[in-house]
């Protein structure tokens, strides 16, 4: 078995986001949802070979998106197409405007705290190069149950606005990547994977 599938990933039981509030999609409710889904109480860690066959429980994913504004206001945003070398093969191909990946058990800095930041963090070093200054903020979530992939993951959504275009990527596997117009990206909206569509339309259709 792959040190992939035997890594302890963050997880929270299904049961909770749904008392929590269902939804399908994407929702600005962060208020709603994250101190209780990263509430120490409310997670675990599981093999993520298990939990992506898994519906019971959810794996919390960062999905982090930048975004540069140029000098007549338009939006642009970093977007690539996944090799078939990332993480998770249902996505193989897919076009994504989202960076980030599994918070791991490895992510653990402090006894008691659900390490997020942290893993985030680590995600967006192993992914991409960030050659510009930043600000991020917390913007939504994504549920897809519509998906295999989507049924056990759920998504949460940071907008990072970049002082210029210079986000490159650090993996071989992230394909074709670059700024693109917003504009371009809603126009080939079927080429995005489900995640992507749900923030293209909910943050800038």
């Amino acid at each position: 078995m792959s040190l992939v599938h035997t890594e302890l990933v963050l997880v929270v039981p299904t049961e909770l986001f749904h008392r929590l509030g269902y939804f399908q999609g994407f929702t600005r409710e962060i208020d709603r949802y994250l101190a209780e889904l990263l509430s120490a109480g409310n997670t675990s860690y599981r093999p993520r070979g298990e939990m992506e066959e898994n519906p019971d429980f959810k794996q919390l994913i960062p999905y982090v998106i930048f975004r540069h504004r140029d000098a007549t206001g338009q939006n642009h945003l970093f977007q690539y197409t996944r090799g078939k070398g990332m993480g998770e093969s249902r996505l193989h191909s897919k076009r994504s405007v989202g960076v980030g990946g599994h918070i791991s058990i490895d992510d653990c800095t402090t006894e008691g705290r659900v390490p997020y930041d942290e893993g985030m963090r680590r995600e967006l070093d192993e992914e991409v190069i960030i050659d510009t200054p930043f600000t991020g903020r917390c913007v939504g979530l994504i549920n897809d149950d519509q998906t295999p992939v989507g049924q056990v993951h759920l998504g949460v959504v940071h907008l990072l606005d970049v002082e210029r275009p210079a986000v490159k990527s650090r993996e071989s596997e992230i394909l074709d990547a670059g700024f693109r117009p917003v504009t371009e990206l809603l126009a080939d909206l079927p080429q995005f994977e489900s995640w992507s569509q749900f923030c293209l339309q909910a943050l800038f259709g």
